[in-house]
């Protein structure tokens, strides 16, 4: 093959993948505007998070071109990744500032600790799933993010090491809210979790810890997430 072929070569396909970026670029703005904005979030720190993290990243390769629908996505494993207005209001909800730390339990894809890296000094997520949690590590690692730590474990029970947080983010469902995870949590701080009444109905809870005795529970919208995993990890 001629040298001026593979320059060709090489100057088309360059073009071909700067033409998708560019694409996708488009896309996550229009997904910001109309799924996120349009439904009262405003915030300019999360709107921002939510254009720079490129959620087609996140999403097998066959389902990238549907990463920017309002619709959540399978992630393997029986897990799957929230659509985009549910990731941003439980971001929004749990008030993440650039000096807070935040625990997220259930990593999936890492798609809402990219986000969360974006706007909290500190995120500290728990996968159950090795396969999920350690490729999560992987993708989030070679994006560069320094402000993430991992965990494989049980999420029911928190991670107590570095509690108190100042926010915690349950991304599967429960039919109450675990213990641990209210113990863990800050006095003055937020817990957004979806929480269970049957096998088909589920509410987003926002908990907000007053004092060590006090807590403000508050129903927010009807949901549906995957069930929360207990006991020891999966193998």
């Amino acid at each position: 093959m001629s040298v001026t072929l593979l320059l060709i070569l090489s100057l088309f396909f360059s073009n071909s993948l700067y033409g998708k970026q560019e694409e996708y670029k488009k896309l996550r703005r229009q997904m910001v505007h109309e799924q996120i904005m349009r439904r009262g979030i405003t915030d300019p720190r999360i709107l921002n998070a939510f254009i720079q993290v490129k959620r087609h990243l996140f999403v097998r390769t066959e389902l990238q071109p549907r990463a920017y629908r309002d619709s959540m996505l399978d992630i393997g494993e029986g897990q799957i990744v929230s659509q985009p207005y549910i990731v941003a209001i439980m971001t929004y909800l749990v008030g993440p500032k650039s000096d807070k730390k935040v625990l997220e339990i259930g990593t999936g894809s890492g798609y809402s600790a990219a986000i969360l890296a974006e706007l909290v000094e500190t995120v500290y997520t728990i996968e159950y799933i090795p396969s999920l949690g350690l490729e999560a590590r992987k993708r989030l690692d070679g994006m560069g993010y320094k402000n993430i730590k991992f965990r494989i474990g049980d999420g029911y029970e928190g991670w107590e090491k570095y509690a108190p947080y100042d926010g915690i983010i349950v991304t599967c469902s429960e039919d109450h809210i675990p213990p641990a995870l209210i113990k863990q949590l800050a006095v003055g701080g937020r817990m957004i979790i979806p929480v269970s009444h049957s096998s088909e109905v589920q509410e987003l809870i926002l908990l907000e810890k007053l004092s060590e005795s006090e807590l403000k529970k508050t129903s927010l919208i009807p949901v549906q997430f995957v069930p929360i995993i207990r006991g020891s990890a999966k193998k």
